[in-house]
């Protein structure tokens, strides 16, 4: 598949990032979706063949796209956009022109861990690519309020908590999201790449 973004960044490397491809991409998002650190994702317990319909419904939204991040070619996080206006999160704020919506799920940490700057150099390049590459204004983040660690991350990355909120419950094909307490969290444009 064809990248549509690449960055480098220095003492980091290059991130990429790319569609999705539900089939080729299977094995290592079933595997990221359905662990036990991946819990507000809402797909644990779902099977790979699951998973997979889940997304390869997903290639067929105009609202809704889900990408593989590369760091130096090798899997690094799940990154899904989305138009708020017609997502759920969109009944619960006043959605502006140019907002884009966010949900981020990082690799798991290989042996070593995670080299501190790690997470900050990947979401500079998925910053770089919702806000510069797709021409956005602003991107909105819902994680779930015990998500202290996701919330943690975004407020460094220059995120400015909103209201906590509760998402509508959904049914998707062959998913239930069930109702959620959500931390909204928002980046403009101007405060991510000033000047």
């Amino acid at each position: 598949m064809t990248d549509l973004h690449e960055q480098h960044i220095d003492g980091y490397g290059t991130v990429r990032v790319r569609p999705l491809d539900p089939e080729a991409d299977a094995d290592v998002i079933h595997a990221w979706v359905s662990g036990e650190r991946a819990v507000f994702w809402g797909m644990n317990g779902l099977t790979k063949a699951q998973v997979t319909e889940i997304y390869a419904h997903m290639a067929t939204l105009d609202t809704h796209h889900a990408y593989l991040v590369t760091k130096d070619r090798e899997p690094a996080a799940l990154l899904q956009t989305y138009e708020p206006a017609a997502d759920r999160v969109g009944e619960c704020y006043e959605v502006r022109p140019g907002d884009l919506g966010v949900h981020l799920l990082l690799a798991p940490a290989g042996a070593e861990g995670l080299r501190p700057g790690w997470t900050t150099a990947l979401l500079t390049a998925i910053t770089s690519y919702a806000l510069l590459t797709l021409d956005r204004r602003r991107i909105v983040v819902d994680p779930d309020v015990r998500n202290t660690k996701a919330i943690t991350r975004f407020e460094h990355q220059g995120f400015r908590r909103g209201p906590v909120v509760v998402l509508p419950e959904v049914d998707l094909p062959d998913v239930h999201l069930p109702r959620k307490r959500a931390q909204l969290a928002f980046l403009d444009r101007e405060v991510a790449f000033p000047g």
